[in-house]
């Protein structure tokens, strides 16, 4: 579990950790840390979550590890807030797909495999795979924050649903960071886009959401840019929530 007494400028988890457990990750440890370090969090500890689309659509995405590489990229943010060098991961279309753990050591092919065990790929419902984040952290016991690296590739079938949940999880200590992959002109990001510019306070207590387009090949990111991506805003809502007594 986190460590709830704060950092000493230390990630979570050292180097030689992360060099005995997944020496093939440590070039990306190494990206994540000055990433952190850019944004100011390098004495921030949270729990970090990573949420991927199984709708039909992002077959490709599964089949070309895309997925797999966004996933070994979340793990090696998350050793630099993390002490327990593991990310709870939830699958998701119509409903909740399935759920695992990606391990530090235990990452390789990980998500490939579990993903050609779930089965039918159906529609894109957000709302499902939030409650089961919002339901694992609450039972965690966690005192930290979470950050929820949300992935995409379009609109949910139900939009309302969807902003609700976002607006109500607005009062719980958990950051969404929605990434969408796939044509940047597509109309399906309208909605995380609106998302992403909900007002505060009418509509949520604090602005809980993120989004960046990663493009139709986010393998092409280069790793830098997606963490700065991925950690843009989160300094931003640890100190709302702060202010709103979310957080501590």
């Amino acid at each position: 579990m986190i460590s709830t007494d704060g950092g000493d400028g230390a990630a979570a988890i050292s180097l030689t950790k992360v060099l005995e457990k997944a020496p093939d990750l440590v070039s990306l440890y190494k990206t994540a840390g000055a990433s952190v370090r850019r944004h100011g969090l390098e004495d921030v500890r949270a729990a970090v979550y990573l949420v991927l689309d199984r709708s039909g659509s992002m077959r490709p995405y599964y089949r070309n590890g895309t997925m797999q590489y966004l996933a070994e990229r979340v793990l090696s943010l998350s050793a630099h807030l993390d002490d327990d060098g593991t990310v709870p991961v939830v699958f998701f279309s119509t409903d909740v797909d399935g759920s695992t753990d990606l391990t530090l050591g235990r990452h390789r092919r990980r998500i490939d495999k579990l993903h050609q065990n779930l089965g039918h790929m159906g529609r894109t419902n957000y709302h499902w795979a939030m409650d089961a984040v919002i339901d694992h952290y609450m039972e965690s016991g966690c005192r930290c924050p979470a950050l929820v690296v949300f992935q995409t590739d379009g609109g949910p079938t139900s939009k309302a649903a969807a902003e609700r949940y976002l607006c109500k999880a607005a009062r719980l200590p958990l950051f969404w960071q929605f990434i969408g992959f796939g044509d940047p002109d597509d109309n399906e990001f309208a909605f995380l886009r609106k998302l992403d510019t909900l007002a505060v306070p009418s509509h949520r207590a604090v602005d809980n959401a993120g989004f960046f387009h990663a493009g139709r090949n986010p393998r092409a990111i280069p790793d830098h840019r997606l963490y700065d991506q991925l950690l843009g805003e989160f300094p931003d809502w640890l100190a709302a929530a702060r202010s709103a007594g979310i957080l501590s």
